[in-house]
């Protein structure tokens, strides 16, 4: 089992706090994996029993038709019963119809610290914050960083370009990793992760009727990843072919899309007026190769692959990451964290693109770290303050 150290230290933040962890994203992205780590860690570094660690999946090909939150609340409660201080580990709960209820019976009624993890943020909604409001904390987790690539892949007879080179071509997903696969194998994979959340998470969960147009609109948001668009330019563009849809429906499947983890919502900030601003937003995939898995690997696509890449890297790291506005001029990423912010500009090659990348970070009159970050080797440097750096090196070193 490969360690994910980054997420095994955030647990531990709040080991014993009076706090429900949360841990949540998309499917197959390595939750459970974490869940079962942080337990070794337990065992072996605290001294935790593991009789007093309750550690469950509630999948539903798990669990019998009839297994509800009466018979979760009574497994649990005849494990822990008697025994102190226990850890409860509960995987993929949102298969359980009041999990959340549950959940709150025994944080208030049992000397317990619980860790929860869940592939859709019904974790998050208005029902939770009802029986869970500031009890909780939310830590996302993502498929794997390059530096974890790495790892998973074991090789470090590898260059960094060379390692970047795999990654980019099959994504970050764990299991795609740990496979010498082809990539129409690799993306077979990952096209059936996109299939369940589509057609499972989302479109029977939220009764949608026209399967087809969903598809549809889904496809859009993938094909113009990091890219400006509205709802409404969704309905122009279908009306162009035809159909007919609600700009309503089409805010109704973004939300759905985000709420299952496949894309985030990426919003502009003013950096003059130091403001977040709440329109034109972009949005980005969870793994780049959810795109590959419908269309193919396309380097037309490249530059856009690079930014998601990078969006993905700055979200790890806990930055809340915008697109930066200034005046006319758009920064790829404004990325925030407490009193550190950084500033990316993200291009394929050298010197072509980059005189305008740079340009554009030199008009912002402040003395936070800029970067200018693509696949050019020649990327090195510093220009007028502004780091050229190749993406590899920029996804790899630990401080920026």
């Amino acid at each position: 089992m490969i360690k994910r150290p980054d997420y095994i230290n955030r647990l531990l933040k709040f080991k014993d706090a009076d706090i429900i962890k949360i841990l949540a994203g998309v499917r197959r992205c390595g939750k459970s994996t974490v869940l079962d780590m942080y337990k070794t860690v337990l065992i072996n570094d605290y001294g935790i029993s593991e009789e007093n660690i309750f550690q469950k999946k509630y999948t539903t090909w798990k669990l019998s038709e009839n297994y509800n939150a009466s018979d979760m609340y009574n497994d649990i409660k005849a494990a822990i019963d008697g025994k102190g201080r226990c850890y409860l580990l509960l995987d993929e709960i949102q298969e359980i119809d009041g999990w959340e209820k549950v959940v709150n019976s025994l944080f208030e009624g049992y000397d317990v610290d619980i860790y929860i993890t869940g592939s859709n943020s019904k974790l998050l909604s208005s029902e939770i914050s009802t029986y869970l409001s500031g009890r909780f904390i939310q830590i996302d987790i993502f498929t794997l960083s390059l530096a974890e690539y790495r790892e998973f892949r074991d090789n470090r007879s590898l260059s960094n370009d060379e390692l970047f080179k795999r990654y980019l071509l099959y994504g970050g997903f764990p299991l795609v990793a740990t496979l010498d696969n082809d990539t129409s194998d690799a993306y077979q994979i990952v096209e059936g992760i996109y299939s369940t959340v589509i057609s499972n998470d989302i479109a029977r969960r939220h009764r949608i009727l026209n399967k087809e147009l969903f598809d549809r609109v889904v496809r859009f948001i993938m094909e113009n990843m990091g890219k400006t668009f509205s709802a409404n330019s969704i309905v122009k563009f279908l009306k162009s072919e035809h159909r007919s849809i609600a700009v309503e429906t089409i805010y109704n499947y973004i939300n759905w899309l985000e709420e299952a983890f496949i894309i985030y919502r990426c919003n502009r900030y003013d950096i003059q007026g130091k403001s977040v601003l709440k329109t034109q937003e972009k949005f980005y995939l969870a793994d780049i190769s959810l795109k590959y898995s419908q269309f193919g690997y396309d380097t037309k696509g490249i530059a856009a692959s690079l930014e998601n890449i990078v969006y993905l890297e700055l979200r790890r790291r806990g930055y809340k990451v915008y697109v930066g506005k200034d005046s006319n001029k758009e920064i790829d990423f404004v990325a925030v964290r407490r009193d550190e912010k950084v500033y990316v500009q993200v291009c394929r090659q050298l010197p072509t693109e980059s005189d305008r990348e740079i340009a554009n970070l030199l008009e912002i009159k402040d003395h936070y770290p800029k970067y200018v970050v693509c696949m050019d080797r020649l990327a090195s440097g510093n220009e007028n303050g502004v780091k050229l750096v190749h993406i590899s090196d920029f996804l790899i070193q630990e401080n920026w």
